[in-house]
């Protein structure tokens, strides 16, 4: 079986929380294909590219340069599937192979949640907040500045669960 030590999307290394590198075997053909957990925030940046200059570093030193497909796999974690066609099978012999009539695929998600991939790197997400107060608190909100009410926001939501676990 053949690990992945690195991953660079068009130059860019990413980061990964676990892969899976193999040899698909089907009726057209054979492909290399490429099955990691990512961030969230890895996840939007690429999900709706179509293809990637992909370079994989291979734990014993090899390392594959190859114009990738990109497909967001949906699942419990944020995960990329990248794959390509390839012609000589010798380039690939430690490789891992799946047939498309086997049941067996790399389970990549097993040990990892949602949680430990944020601690590492954690998305932020605008929101839009409806609230009826008086007219005196709606001017002082107007006259913040957005990072500041960023940081009073978080530092309350915090405290408040916080408060809640306790």
């Amino acid at each position: 079986m053949t690990g992945v030590s690195s991953v660079k999307f068009d130059g860019k290394e990413i980061l990964v929380f676990n892969s899976a590198i193999y040899i698909f075997e089907a009726s057209s053909g054979l492909t290399l294909e490429l099955d990691i957990i990512v961030s969230e925030i890895v996840l939007r940046k690429y999900q709706k590219e179509e293809n990637l200059i992909v370079e994989i570093g291979l734990e014993d030193g090899r390392v594959i340069h190859s114009i990738m497909h990109v497909k967001a796999l949906t699942g419990m974690l944020p995960q990329l599937h990248l794959f390509c066609e390839i012609d000589d099978i010798q380039e690939y012999e430690n490789f891992d192979r799946v047939n498309e009539n086997d049941p067996w695929f790399p389970d990549i998600e097993a040990g990892i949640t949602l949680a430990d991939i944020r601690k590492v790197e954690m998305p932020n997400e605008d929101v839009t907040l409806k609230l009826k107060l008086p007219i005196d608190q709606v001017e002082w909100l107007k006259a913040q500045k957005k990072s500041q009410l960023n940081e009073m926001f978080e530092k309350w939501i915090n405290a408040h669960l916080t408060n809640m676990k306790s």
